[in-house]
């Protein structure tokens, strides 16, 4: 993860924004509050609970700084306007239902950058390959989905 981009919608970098916010002006502090007491029980030593508090704090500062370098390589997904006569395709935030042709099953999903990838409330990567079939295919398109297990075909049935 590099130097790659990672791809949010606008509600999914205020989410990041919140979650950073939250750590910073919020745990962080309470971290300092549990460091002090532990540290007024004494000997450091054998002190679990001061052990606890300093993993605590290490696991609070890696996701700060993991969620500021995720912030600073982020690109927001921006929903483009389909031009009258232009067939809407598949792409990043694009809204999909289709039809798992192997097995009968209809499904919806919203697709999203990895860092916002809920499979069980409707938002899937566009990492994944059923996605990655998907992008750049419009309604009424079967497309084959490819797993290292089985490949399977879906029907794009809407687009919003």
């Amino acid at each position: 993860m590099a130097n790659e981009k990672i791809y949010v919608t606008q509600e999914g970098l205020d989410e990041l924004e919140r979650e950073l916010y939250q750590l910073i002006h919020v745990t962080r502090k309470e971290v300092i509050v549990e460091l002090q007491e532990a540290r007024a029980q004494g000997d450091l030593s054998e002190n679990a609970d001061y052990d606890a508090a300093r993993e605590h704090q290490r696991v609070v500062e890696e996701r700060i700084h993991e969620l500021e370098a995720m912030i600073k390589k982020s690109e927001l997904i921006k929903e483009t306007e389909t031009l009258a006569g232009e067939e809407k395709t598949v792409k990043l935030a694009s809204t999909v239902r289709f039809l798992d042709l192997s097995e009968n099953m209809e499904n919806t999903f919203t697709i999203v950058g990895s860092v916002e990838a809920d499979p069980l409330n409707g938002k899937l990567s566009n990492n994944t390959p059923l996605a990655e079939a998907m992008i750049g295919h419009k309604a009424g398109d079967i497309v084959t989905v490819k797993r290292v297990e089985v490949p399977y075909d879906v029907e794009i049935l809407e687009i919003k």
